[in-house]
C-alpha cells in the first residue's frame, strides 16, 4: 500500500520574493520593445525556443529575456511546483473541494506504472477497462455487432455535452485523415432539438449505434437527447431493439439498465477523471470508432510522452511551465484580458473551443484555495478560429485594436494532402502574421511607401495614421511536424498541464466547477413554468417579461 500523498502548503503567490522581483522586472521590461530585443540579439531565437522530436515551440516573440526565465524558475520553486507536480501524478487530492484526485494522466500511463488512490493501484483497472473498450470497438468495426434486424453498424452517434462532447469531437475532426470507411461518427450535444432533428433525418435506425455519454446518466441535455433518440428508434424497430443500438458511458449502471441498455454495454470511469479531461477514458471511445483502437492508443501514447516531458524537464526547458508562465506574465503583469489560439490547420478548427472549456472552466475562479476573495486577475478569455479564416475576420483587432492580445499560433509542417500550392501559402501566412504582430509598421515606413508611389504629402498625410501598426504584440508559435494521433496527444496534454501550472500560479482549485451549478438549478425552477405555460411569479421582472413574450409568440398566452 502506498503512503498517503501529502500536498504542499498553500503558498500565496503574491507574498513570494520571486513575485516581488517579477514586479520590479516588469517595470523595467515594459519600456522594451520586441523589435529592440531582436535587433540587440540576432540569435534570440536560439535561446527562446524548445524542440523535441515531434514539435518546436518558439517563444522568442514574447516580452521575455533570460532574467525573466530565471525569475520564473525562482517563482516555481517558491510555490513548490515540483511537490505539487509530484502530488498531481501520484494521486494526491488536488481537487480538494470535491475530495478527489486528478488522474487523467493515469489513463495513458504505461501498464507497468503504479498510481495509488486510497491505497489501491488504479492502473490494473485502467488496463481492464481499456481491454473491454477495445473489444467493443473491434466488434463494431469488424461487423460482429449486429443491430436488431441483423444489419451491421455503419453509423455511431455520440450523445454528450461539455467534456463528453468537446474533446472527442475535436479529436475526431483533427484526425479526419485517419478515419475508417466502416462507420460514420456524429456528435450531438445541444439540447436545442434542431441538432438532433437534422441528424435523425439522415441516418438509418437499423444500422445506427448511439453512445450516451453521461457519468451520472442524469445530465439534462444529454438525457433529453438520448430519450428522443430512443423514442425515434423504438418507433421504427420496437422496444426490444434498444439493447442492440445503445451503449452507455456512465457510472450509473441501474439508470442505464432502466433505459434498456444491457449491463455489459455500460462502460464506466472514475471520479478522479474530470469531465473536461475525460477524452482519454471511455468517453473517448467515439474516437476509436471513427478511426481505430490502434489510433486511440497512439493518441494516449502521445499524451504520455508529454506527461514524461512535464515530469522530467527543468522549468526553463519545460513546455507546459513556459506556456503557463507566458500566459500568467501577460494576464497579471501586462493586464491582458484574453488569449487567442489560432491553429493554421483546418483539422484543428475545434481546438480553441475545446480549450475554452479546459482553461476557463478550470481557472475561471474568483476565490483562492483558502476561500478568500481574489483581488488579482485569473484566467483570461480563450478564443480563436483557424487561420487563414481568422485573418479575414478578427485579425484587424489583433493588429490595430486598443488591447494587446497574446496569440498562440499552431502550425503543422507536413501536409497530408497533395493539393499543390496550398500548404506553402498557409505556412507563409502563419509566419507572416506572427512577424507582423511583433514588427508592426512605422510612420516612416508608411510614408516611404507613399513617396515611392509618387503620392504628394498633402494627399496622404490624412491617411498616414490609419496605416501605422504599432507592433510589439506578442505571440508564441507551436509547430508540429505532422498532425497524427501521437502529436495531437502531445499538443492536448501540453495545454492540460499548462492549466494545472497556472492554477498553482493563481492559487486556485482548477478541477472543480461549482460556478456551472447555479444556472442548472435555476433552469430546473423555470422549466415547469415553461411546460405549463404559466409565468413564474417568483421570478424577477426581466425573467417574467421574457417568459410572457415566449408564451405570446408561441401562441399559448398566459394561462
Amino acid at each position: 500500500m502506498a503512503e498517503k500523498v501529502i500536498l504542499p502548503a498553500k503558498v500565496v503567490p503574491h507574498n513570494t520574493p520571486a513575485y516581488q522581483a517579477l514586479v520590479n522586472h516588469y517595470q523595467w521590461f515594459k519600456q522594451q520593445s520586441l523589435q529592440k530585443l531582436f535587433d540587440a540579439d540576432e540569435t534570440r531565437f536560439e535561446a527562446f525556443h524548445l524542440k523535441d522530436s515531434d514539435w518546436l515551440f518558439d517563444f522568442s516573440k514574447n516580452h521575455l529575456n533570460e532574467e525573466s526565465l530565471h525569475l520564473m524558475a525562482q517563482f516555481c520553486e517558491e510555490l513548490e511546483l515540483n511537490q505539487w507536480r509530484e502530488a498531481y501524478f501520484a494521486g494526491g487530492i488536488i481537487n480538494e473541494t470535491e475530495g478527489r484526485a486528478v488522474l487523467h494522466t493515469a489513463l495513458r500511463a504505461k501498464a507497468s506504472s503504479e498510481v495509488f488512490v486510497a491505497g489501491e493501484n488504479v492502473i490494473p483497472k485502467v488496463q481492464e477497462a481499456k481491454k473491454a473498450l477495445k473489444g467493443l470497438v473491434e466488434s463494431v468495426l469488424s461487423g460482429d455487432w449486429k443491430g436488431a434486424t441483423g444489419k451491421t453498424i455503419d453509423t455511431v452517434v455520440n450523445i454528450g455535452i461539455g467534456g463528453s462532447d468537446l474533446g472527442p469531437r475535436m479529436v475526431v475532426e483533427a484526425l479526419q485523415v485517419y478515419q475508417n470507411k466502416k462507420v460514420n461518427t456524429h456528435f450531438v450535444s445541444n439540447v436545442d432539438g434542431h441538432e438532433l432533428w437534422h441528424l435523425l433525418q439522415k441516418i438509418n435506425a437499423a444500422s445506427s449505434l448511439f453512445i450516451i455519454a453521461s457519468k451520472s446518466f442524469t445530465t439534462q441535455e444529454t438525457m433529453t437527447n438520448a430519450q428522443t433518440a430512443r423514442n425515434w428508434l423504438v418507433k421504427q424497430l420496437g422496444e426490444e431493439a434498444v439493447g442492440n443500438h445503445f451503449i452507455a458511458l456512465s457510472t450509473n449502471i441501474p439508470k442505464a439498465m432502466e433505459f434498456g441498455i444491457e449491463e455489459k454495454n455500460v462502460f464506466g470511469f472514475w471520479d478522479w477523471v474530470g469531465g473536461r479531461f475525460s477524452l482519454w477514458s471511455a468517453i473517448g471511445v467515439s474516437i476509436a470508432f471513427a478511426t481505430s483502437w490502434s489510433c486511440f492508443e497512439q493518441l494516449l501514447e502521445g499524451a504520455q510522452k508529454m506527461d514524461a516531458h512535464f515530469k522530467e524537464k527543468d522549468w526553463k526547458e519545460n513546455l507546459p511551465v513556459l506556456m503557463a508562465f507566458i500566459g500568467y506574465w501577460y494576464r497579471n503583469f501586462h493586464g491582458t484580458s484574453s488569449q487567442a489560439v489560432i491553429p493554421y490547420d483546418q483539422r484543428l478548427h475545434r481546438f480553441s473551443a475545446y480549450l475554452q472549456q479546459g482553461e476557463m472552466e478550470s481557472n475561471g475562479k474568483g476565490v483562492d484555495r483558502s476561500g478568500k476573495t481574489i483581488d488579482y486577475p485569473t484566467c483570461p478569455v480563450i478564443w480563436g478560429e483557424p487561420g487563414t479564416n481568422g485573418q479575414h475576420a478578427f485579425f484587424q483587432l489583433l493588429h490595430q485594436g486598443t488591447d494587446a492580445i497574446p496569440v498562440d499560433f499552431i502550425g503543422v509542417v507536413q501536409a497530408q494532402h497533395n493539393l499543390e500550392g496550398h500548404h506553402d501559402k498557409l505556412l507563409a501566412n502563419l509566419l507572416a502574421q506572427s512577424r507582423a504582430l511583433m514588427k508592426g509598421k512605422t510612420v516612416e515606413a508608411v510614408e516611404a511607401e507613399f513617396i515611392a508611389k509618387g503620392v504628394a504629402k498633402e494627399d496622404y498625410e490624412h491617411i498616414l495614421p490609419h496605416k501605422v501598426f504599432l507592433g510589439n504584440r506578442p505571440s508564441s508559435t507551436f509547430l508540429l511536424q505532422s498532425l497524427n494521433p501521437q502529436t495531437l496527444g502531445q499538443l492536448i496534454a501540453a495545454y492540460e498541464h499548462k492549466i494545472f501550472v497556472q492554477g498553482i500560479f493563481w492559487n486556485v482549485f482548477s478541477y472543480d466547477q461549482w460556478g456551472v451549478q447555479l444556472g442548472k438549478e435555476l433552469a430546473g425552477e423555470i422549466l415547469p413554468s415553461l411546460e405549463k405555460g404559466a409565468v413564474n411569479t417568483n421570478g424577477d421582472s426581466s425573467t417574467k417579461g421574457l417568459m410572457q413574450y415566449i408564451f405570446d409568440h408561441q401562441g399559448r398566452g398566459a394561462l
